[in-house]
């Protein structure tokens, strides 16, 4: 049995035609123009997905300005995460995290947030408008096929009926809208305004602080018991200037410490915290006024008239005198000691660069309360100054102050410094309690630990935008108070006749989830069944 094969058709054929030629690949769509692309730019950066998406990223960028120490805050505590992490430092450079406030890349989501909120908020604005401008919608035809519905008899005349809806609907604060046989209402409006509102004072927040980064200031210094301060930055440890400030409008008061004071806890598991510490101070809000006093606390700023004063820190400041290898005072009076933990044993640098034969340098601890263990060295037991020591290493040679290069008041530049030995060829280590004087080796001099004083760490700022995103957080809450409890609602009443008797259909619509609907149509069904004699009339 043979199988025929069927003829193959033309090529000029349909089929062939089908058959061979390729399919015709998908046409690409144009290419936006430039118009069109920047339309569609603009919609994206307006979305409101993108803009909580720049809060969230705002929020993320907001993190590393809390958690590495940040120069116009702390520019002691910076300087030293620098120098305990060398190798990092070049990176956190680069990236700005050192300012992140101030880096261009917080910059930029701080700007395109702003566009964003406001490019937002102008359509619903607009839109807003027009819906308060809109009267309510009209009733529909079936109100049995909303979620809430309900038909009964009145005893009142149709008309009767008619205007006792208007005034019910009006009782429960909703806009009215009278139709021939029907009324409309709808309440609820301002739920938009506070969605508006929040979004309003979200640009508000950030408006205030960009004013405060752009024109105002802040600054720290570290005033010593019994010390003043004078308001010119000369005077500041470290000064942070917004862009638009002017330092030669800074507010010429200034300030003395009378007295500082600090109580510790002395027992119980968190014994050596601080509970308490204040300083009484005596300023002047500019020369030739009055002199005033202020306790100055933590919670409790000097507030004048361009400026606020804070106390954000306090430590230790012994008292020193040191004499070089000829007998001469080369440095005498307080030294500024940093603390490193909550024991406040602090970390300190005395320079005496006018010592003979050569410069000294001191470098080591001070140690409140002094304790001594092989494994640890001297450590301080408690915060509290109860046995006060000064645990230094001596230097000699040259201090480096004469290259021209800057140096920190709590650094030794010990490239050209050579630590003192003691008669085991180990580093010569001075332990002076309060009021002794000890001896360097090789005649180099002599050092005497005189007394102890407090220091206070004082911020200085002034924020002009503060009052705008005070303003703005409360607005917020209002906004955000009405967008959570406001219910917009709709209702309709109809009115008929039936056999003779008035006939009225209630019905509700809530746009928003959560609320109790069904309470809300009951006590509108209970208002418009009831009434006074007088709003009935006859036929």
């Amino acid at each position: 049995m043979t199988t025929e094969q069927a003829p193959a058709a033309p090529a000029d054929s349909p089929v062939g035609a089908a058959a061979t030629t390729p399919p015709t690949p998908p046409s690409l769509p144009p290419a936006l123009t430039p118009v069109e692309l920047s339309r569609w730019t603009w919609r994206q950066l307006t979305s409101m997905r993108t803009a909580l998406i720049l809060l969230f990223l705002l929020a993320l960028a907001a993190i590393p300005g809390s958690v590495v120490p940040q120069r116009s805050v702390d520019a002691i505590a910076a300087g030293q995460w620098r120098e305990a992490h060398p190798n990092l430092t070049p990176i956190y450079d680069a990236l700005g995290l050192f300012s992140v406030y101030n880096s261009i890349w917080f910059s930029a989501i701080y700007i395109l947030l702003m566009i964003s909120l406001v490019g937002c908020i102008v359509p619903r604005l607009r839109i807003y408008w027009r819906g308060i401008a809109s009267r309510p919608p009209r009733t529909p035809r079936n109100l049995s096929r909303l979620p809430q519905s309900r038909s009964f008899e009145v005893d009142r005349t149709p008309a009767a009926a008619m205007a006792h809806a208007q005034s019910s609907l009006r009782k429960k604060r909703y806009r009215v809208d009278v139709h021939e046989d029907s009324v409309a209402g709808e309440r609820g409006y301002l739920r938009e305004a506070g969605n508006l509102l929040f979004h309003v004072s979200v640009v508000l927040v950030l408006v205030g602080f960009a004013v405060g980064n752009l024109f105002g200031y802040k600054g720290g210094v570290i005033v010593v018991d019994g010390q003043g301060f004078s308001n010119s930055l000369s005077q500041y440890d470290d000064f942070a200037p917004g862009s638009m400030f002017d330092p030669d409008d800074l507010a010429p008061f200034n300030l003395n410490v009378d007295d500082f004071d600090v109580q510790f806890l002395e027992s119980g598991p968190q014994a050596g915290m601080p509970t308490d510490f204040s300083a009484d101070l005596t300023y002047r809000a500019e020369p030739g006024s009055p002199e005033l006093t202020h306790n100055l606390a933590v919670n409790h700023p000097l507030s004048l008239e361009d400026g606020e004063v804070f106390l954000v820190g306090h430590g230790y400041a012994p008292r020193v005198t040191v004499r070089d290898g000829a007998g001469n005072v080369g440095y005498r009076g307080p030294v500024i000691f940093l603390p490193q933990d909550s024991t406040f044993a602090s970390f300190g640098v005395i320079k005496v660069p006018d010592a003979m034969p050569e410069q000294l340098g001191f470098e080591g601890l001070f140690l409140p309360t002094y304790a001594f263990s092989m494994d640890t060295g001297p450590v301080s037991q408690f915060p509290d100054a109860l046995d006060p020591v000064l645990s230094l290493l001596p230097y000699g040679g040259d201090l480096g102050l004469d290259s021209g290069e800057p140096q920190s008041v709590y650094d030794l530049d010990k490239d050209e410094l050579e630590v003192f030995k003691n008669d085991k060829g180990g580093d010569f280590r001075l332990d002076i309690a309060l009021g002794q004087t000890k001896e360097l080796p090789e005649g180099a001099g002599s050092i005497t630990f005189d007394g102890l004083d407090r220091w206070a760490k004082l911020q200085i700022s002034d924020t002009p935008g503060k009052a705008l995103a005070l303003g703005g957080v409360v607005l917020a809450l209002l906004g955000l108070l009405g967008s959570l409890f406001i219910r917009p609602r709709r209702a309709w009443v109809r009115v008929g006749s039936r056999d003779g008797r008035t006939f009225v259909e209630l019905a509700g619509l809530d746009r928003s989830s959560g609320g109790d609907l069904e309470r809300e149509i009951d006590d509108l069904e209970k208002l418009l069944r009831g009434g006074t004699g007088a709003d009935r009339e006859s036929q």
